[in-house]
C-alpha cells in the first residue's frame, strides 16, 4: 500500500473534523449495520470521565492482553500518529489496513445515501469508530477497550455489547455539549451503563456520584467505587514510576509498579485493575496477579507528565484545564519537593474554548520563564493573546514561532537542577514529539479562509438528541 493512499485516506477523515461533534446514534448504527454488526463479535469494556479515561483505558488493555486475551484498544485523541487511535494487543493499525478498513466504510455511507437512510456525512469520529470496530472484528479479538469521546449517552462508541463500564471523573467540561452542572454531565456519562453490565466507579463529587448510583440501581448494575471497594494504599514514588497496593474484595495486591509519573496515575491503574478484573470474571476467569504485573509494567503512556530529558528534566503532559493543570503541579511538587520556581521555564499553547487564565495563573506558581507557542490547529489561540493572559503572572514572558523553538529557548531559560514543562493541549505535545523522532505531521493542510474553525457543536445543548438533553 503505498504512503500516497494512506494520506488520502487520512485527508478524508480529516476534512470531516469540520462536520464539528453530532451527537446522536443514528449515523453510527446504520454504519455498522451494513459493516455486519462488527461491535456484536466481541465484549467490551467502556471507559467514559472528564480525566483518566484514557490511561484507564491503555492499563485495562494491558492487562487483559497480559491475561492472553487478544484485545482491541480505540482511544482519542491521538498525539503523533494516527494510528494510536486503534491497537490491538499494543500494535497500532497498519496504514494498509487503516486504507482498506476506510474504504469499506465509506462504502458503507455510499449505500446509505443511496437508499436515503441517512441525510448527512458521517463524522470524523463516527468513521473512526466504525473503522476501528470493524477492524477488531476481522482481527477476531477477544476484547476490546473503547473510550468514549464525549460525554456517552449520544457518543458514537455507546453502541457496544459492553460487559464493565468505567466512569473515571466528572468536572465541568464541554459543557455546550454535555450541559452546565456535574450532576447534569454525570446523567450524559450513565448512559454508558446497560442491563447486564458491571460499573466501577472513580473517586466522583457527591452531586453527580448519586445521579450514576441512582441510574445504575434502576438497571440493576453492580458497581465497585474508588474509596470503598477499591482501595489504593503504600504508594511510593520512584525514580522510573510508582509502586503502590490495591485492594479490592477478595484480591489484594501488594507491591504493584507503573512505569508512570504523576500522582493520579495509582488510582487510574487501580481502576484499570478493578475493570479488568470485573471483565475476566464475567468471563469465568480469575484474575492472575503475575499477569497483572506483567501488563501494568509494559504500560508506555506518551504525554502523561513523560520525562523526556534530563538536566533540566523535561516533562511534556497533555493537561489542558485547570484541574489537569492543578494535578500536574502537584506531581512535579512531589518529584521535587524542593521545587524552586525561579529554576523552571514552562512552554505553553492551547486551543480557544479552553480557560487559558486559569491555566496559567496555576502554572504561574511553577516557573520563572514562560514560553508560549502556536499550537497547530485551527483553534489554536495566537501567542500574541495568550501573552496579554499572562501579563503580570510570569517574570519573564516569550513567544516562540514554533513548538520545536519554544522548547529549544525554555531548555536555555531553565536552570539544570530545575525542569521544563510543555503543556497545555494535544496537539502541542504531539506536535512536539514528531518533531523529535523526525516525523512529520499526518494532518493535511485543510485551511480555507472562508470556512474558520471546525463547529464544536455549536454553543447550547439544543443539538443532542431531545432525550438526551440536560435537565
Amino acid at each position: 500500500m503505498s504512503t500516497d493512499a494512506y494520506r488520502a485516506a487520512l485527508g478524508e477523515l480529516f476534512r470531516r473534523r469540520r462536520f464539528g461533534i453530532r451527537p446522536g446514534l443514528e449515523v453510527i448504527s446504520a454504519l455498522l449495520e451494513i459493516l455486519g454488526a462488527p461491535q456484536r463479535s466481541f465484549p467490551a469494556v467502556h471507559v467514559t470521565g472528564s480525566k483518566g479515561k484514557g490511561s484507564v483505558s491503555a492499563m485495562t488493555q494491558a492487562i487483559l492482553s497480559a491475561h492472553g486475551l487478544r484485545t482491541g484498544l480505540f482511544i482519542s485523541p491521538h498525539l503523533a500518529s494516527y494510528r494510536e487511535r486503534i491497537q490491538i494487543d499494543g500494535t497500532p493499525i497498519s496504514p494498509t489496513e487503516v486504507v482498506q478498513g476506510l474504504d469499506r466504510v465509506l462504502e458503507a455511507e455510499r449505500t446509505l445515501h443511496r437508499e436515503r437512510r441517512i441525510e448527512r456525512d458521517a463524522t470524523f469520529f463516527e468513521c473512526t469508530t466504525a473503522l476501528a470496530l470493524d477492524h477488531f472484528a476481522r482481527a477476531h479479538v477477544d476484547a476490546a477497550v473503547i473510550e468514549v469521546g464525549i460525554g456517552g449517552r449520544w457518543d458514537a462508541t455507546n453502541v457496544l455489547g459492553s460487559r464493565v463500564g468505567v466512569i473515571t471523573t466528572l468536572e465541568l467540561e464541554h459543557t455546550e455539549i454535555l450541559g452546565p452542572t456535574i450532576a447534569a454531565i454525570a446523567r450524559e456519562k450513565s448512559g454508558i451503563f446497560h442491563a447486564g453490565m458491571t460499573g466501577v466507579l472513580g473517586d466522583l463529587p457527591a452531586e453527580g456520584r448519586v445521579v450514576i448510583e441512582t441510574f445504575a440501581s434502576e438497571k440493576a448494575i453492580p458497581l465497585w467505587h474508588l474509596g470503598r471497594e477499591i482501595r489504593v494504599e503504600n504508594r511510593e514514588l520512584r525514580p522510573v514510576g510508582q509502586a503502590f497496593d490495591v485492594h479490592f474484595p477478595a484480591v489484594t495486591l501488594q507491591g504493584v509498579r507503573i512505569p508512570l509519573l504523576g500522582r493520579f496515575q495509582p488510582a487510574n491503574a487501580a481502576l484499570a485493575i478493578a475493570a479488568g478484573a470485573r471483565f475476566l470474571e464475567s468471563s469465568s476467569t480469575r484474575m492472575d496477579g503475575p499477569s497483572v504485573r506483567k501488563g501494568l509494567r509494559s504500560i508506555h503512556w506518551r504525554g502523561r507528565m513523560e520525562r523526556i530529558a534530563r538536566r533540566p528534566d523535561v516533562y511534556l503532559d497533555v493537561a489542558h484545564t485547570p484541574e489537569s493543570i492543578r494535578a500536574v503541579g502537584q506531581s512535579l511538587g512531589e518529584i521535587d519537593p524542593a521545587m524552586d520556581a525561579m529554576d523552571n521555564a514552562i512552554v505553553f499553547g492551547c486551543l480557544l474554548g479552553k480557560d487559558a487564565g486559569a491555566m496559567l495563573s496555576t502554572l504561574s506558581d511553577l516557573a520563572r520563564t514562560l514560553v508560549l507557542v502556536p499550537v497547530a490547529s485551527e483553534r489554536g489561540i495566537p501567542p500574541a493573546a495568550l501573552k496579554v493572559a499572562a501579563a503580570g503572572r510570569f517574570p519573564i514572558v516569550v513567544i516562540a514561532p514554533s513548538a520545536p523553538e519554544g522548547l529549544r529557548l525554555a531548555r536555555a531559560a531553565a536552570n539544570r537542577d530545575g525542569f521544563v514543562l510543555v503543556t497545555g493541549s494535544d496537539y502541542l505535545v504531539g506536535e512536539l514529539l514528531r518533531s523529535l523522532e523526525g516525523g512529520a505531521s499526518e494532518e493535511p493542510d485543510l485551511s480555507d479562509p472562508g470556512q474558520g474553525p471546525p463547529p464544536i457543536l455549536g454553543n447550547s445543548t439544543s443539538h443532542l438528541p431531545a432525550e438526551g438533553r440536560a435537565r
